[in-house]
């Protein structure tokens, strides 16, 4: 009943709730070395929900693993064209993305089995950590080239590790969005990542910072879930979401549909929980 409640009133505020655009492109990685955090989870539902908001989203899926591509029904077979080609053979970003059917204002770069190999091949190449962040720029010039609207965002969805892909899309990014699981080894995941970035602010990308951390499959029927809760924001006040993310059926089964779960079942607590984590970023500058 609880739970109904809660539901019923974060419906009704997100009836009125308006998701204005951006002064300019954010650029944000989705980042955490830690995996089966809900990472890609959040990285398509809140692209999808700022969508569903009428803004412009473009979501490159850099993990090699294509679970992005597949949450947005977007194939990702080798034969197709996708994020390796763009990064190991220059192809522009343009010609591989991929129209989402859901929403008339996202787009999706995807990934195939290929980016596996890109670590590797991008090894003895000429500026390999900036190949990302010059095919986006590359890509804005083109939309502005094209009278094509302005993106007003673009989320970079990495792979559970600290690659060259990684470190591609944190050099690309503005921002780091660090989805965190409510459990006891979550503030280690933070320490461990937070000395990454730190490391490609001093050497690679002054400009970037942990913007936003949200936290993810969160049990309200535990202590310990309430508990690491409280520790994340009391040690990131400024950075951590008041939205939290609850464990959910509907958010693991929607991507077998090939559908987010804004779609899947728009009404449920999940969809409900990252509509309003996808408002509260827009309000942030």
């Amino acid at each position: 009943m609880r739970q109904l409640r809660q539901d019923t009133q974060l419906r009704r505020k997100l009836e009125n709730a308006t998701f204005e655009a951006p002064a300019e492109t954010r650029i944000i990685s989705v980042a955490n070395q830690k995996g089966g955090v809900g990472k890609t989870s959040t990285a398509v539902n809140v692209a999808a929900a700022l969508a569903q908001g009428g803004l412009h989203v473009l979501l490159i899926d850099a993990d090699p693993q294509g679970n992005a591509s597949t949450a947005l029904g977007v194939e990702h077979n080798p034969d197709i064209a996708s994020l390796y080609d763009v990064l190991v053979d220059d192809k522009p970003l343009h010609e591989i993305l991929v129209p989402s059917e859901q929403f008339e204002t996202l787009q999706c770069a995807p990934a195939t089995i290929d980016l596996s190999g890109a670590e590797i091949e991008l090894v003895p190449m000429v500026a390999r950590e900036s190949r990302m962040k010059n095919a986006i720029r590359a890509y804005i010039e083109h939309r502005e080239q094209a009278g094509e609207p302005r993106l007003d965002y673009i989320f970079i969805d990495c792979p559970p590790s600290l690659g060259l892909l990684t470190i591609n899309s944190l050099v690309a990014a503005r921002e780091v969005l660090m989805p965190i699981q409510a459990e006891y080894y979550a503030l280690e995941g933070i320490a461990m990542l937070w000395k990454n970035i730190e490391l490609i602010q001093q050497h690679l990308n002054s400009d970037l910072r942990v913007s936003t951390i949200l936290l993810t499959m969160y049990d309200g029927r535990t202590r310990l879930a309430s508990q690491v809760a409280e520790d994340v924001r009391e040690h990131f006040p400024e950075q951590t979401l008041q939205t939290l993310i609850p464990r959910s059926v509907r958010i693991s089964e929607a991507p077998s549909y090939g559908e987010t779960v804004i779609t899947y079942d728009p009404g449920s607590t999940g969809a409900l929980a990252y509509r309003a984590a996808a408002h509260e970023i827009s309000t942030r500058s």
